[in-house]
């Protein structure tokens, strides 16, 4: 390790399995599902045919103060729940705030405080409308108020690549920290947009499935020839992430580190991805490119697959074309649902715990592989491993590209 590295000293997360990462962990590693019937009047009052989705195991409500979540969007709550869970993680290290940055990335925004305060305002008019509604709503809402909780004066960012977003903010982060920007940045993903218009809009593209309203559990299905759609989550992930000679010179512990990154863009469609995985290979032999590891080095792919029929064997085309037919996947949102902008931080830590605890957990749900994946996906039981080196994807609409390369210390 070199000072130069990016080193990850905290992870936090809140996620339909647990508030935590340690429960989190354990949920997946079990092949847990966090789905369940959506209990709102909503569902029932718009006939909407999609009643499932992937809800926080803990609401933040049971977490926050009511005077601050009463402030917040549900976005920015579970975005400010991660952070703090990975900041005490990280030690809550002493750090000029000229020196420490935030990125949290999402890909929709305050989408609940919207539709509330617009029903508001067609209902009782502008005097019913909440003084705090565009701080609630804007999607750099999670990144700033996870800004202002630790004084961040290095920059305060949002990337908004749809359900790349996460894993993008990790990106940028590494690069800040390459650059030498900043020795301390806390970046991730957040998305809690669990209501009416989303659910509404995604099954009308048929991009969700609506076939397993009465068995939510066994609904999100990636990989499994089965499969006919995702399952919409929310949550939150975070690491912090630190130059490693800054941390070395505080002594951190230290979790793995964020080895390469790489991005790219499909020039194809706005929602479907290209059918040959050129920008996704493209984007995962970046990555490998900018942490000097070859193919062969990747033990393990941590897969973005959604359980659309599509993408899931798009994606395990571009791994064949990148790394080769030799890594182990998993895809966790077999468990976790898609919790777009968050996915790919949410995921990234579990890539890296794979690493840290050599093992991969199981795909939920996954009785018959399709055939057009033709790789080793695991199954049933989590998969032990030793690794020294994992891959973590994640795409989302607009042709967007990220692939995070992860190795233990």
């Amino acid at each position: 390790m070199t000072s130069n590295d990016v080193v990850v000293t905290g992870l936090g997360a809140t996620t339909p399995l647990g508030g935590d990462v340690a429960s989190t962990w354990d949920g997946l590693l079990a092949g847990r599902s966090g789905v369940s019937r959506i209990e709102a009047d909503w569902v029932e009052q718009h006939d909407l045919p999609v009643k499932i989705a992937a809800q926080l195991a803990v609401d933040p409500s049971e977490v926050l103060k009511r005077v601050e979540a009463r402030r917040m969007d549900r976005c920015e709550q579970v975005a400010i729940i991660a952070a703090r869970e990975a900041w005490q993680h990280a030690g809550a290290p002493e750090v000029e705030p000229e020196r420490l940055a935030v990125i949290v990335g999402t890909g929709i925004g305050g989408a609940v405080t919207l539709l509330t305060q617009d029903d508001l305002l067609e209902t009782g008019g502008v005097r019913k409308v909440s003084p705090l509604t565009i701080p609630m709503l804007m999607p750099n809402g999670p990144a700033a108020h996870v800004g202002l909780e630790f004084k961040a004066k290095g920059g305060v960012h949002a990337p908004v690549s749809a359900c790349a977003s996460g894993a993008e903010a990790l990106a940028w982060g590494y690069r800040m920290l390459k650059a030498g920007e900043v020795d301390v940045v806390i970046a991730g993903g957040a998305e809690a947009c669990i209501t009416g218009i989303p659910l509404a809009g995604f099954t009308q593209m048929r991009a969700m499935t609506i076939t397993h309203n009465d068995d939510p559990e066994h609904a999100s299905r990636p990989f499994d020839a089965a499969r006919d759609g995702f399952v919409l989550g929310e949550g939150a992930g975070i690491m912090v992430l630190e130059r490693a000679e800054y941390a070395a010179a505080r002594g951190a512990t230290v979790h793995g580190r964020l080895a390469g990154i790489g991005t790219s863009s499909d020039g194809y469609h706005i929602t479907a991805p290209d059918p040959e995985g050129h920008g996704q290979a493209r984007a995962m032999k970046a990555a490998l490119r900018s942490a000097g590891l070859d193919p062969a080095d990747i033990g393990h792919v941590n897969c973005h697959a959604t359980s659309t029929p599509v993408g899931d064997v798009g994606e395990a085309v571009s791994v064949r074309k990148a790394i080769g037919d030799h890594p182990i996947l998993t895809a966790p949102k077999g468990s976790l649902g898609h919790l777009l902008g968050a996915a790919g931080a949410v995921e990234g830590i579990a890539a890296l715990l794979s690493i840290r605890d050599g093992l991969i957990p199981p795909t939920a749900n996954l009785e018959n592989v399709d055939p057009g994946v033709g790789l080793d996906v695991v199954s049933g039981e989590p998969r032990k491993v030793e690794l020294t080196a994992a891959l973590n994807d994640s795409f989302g609409f607009g042709g967007h590209n990220v692939a995070l390369a992860f190795t233990s210390v």
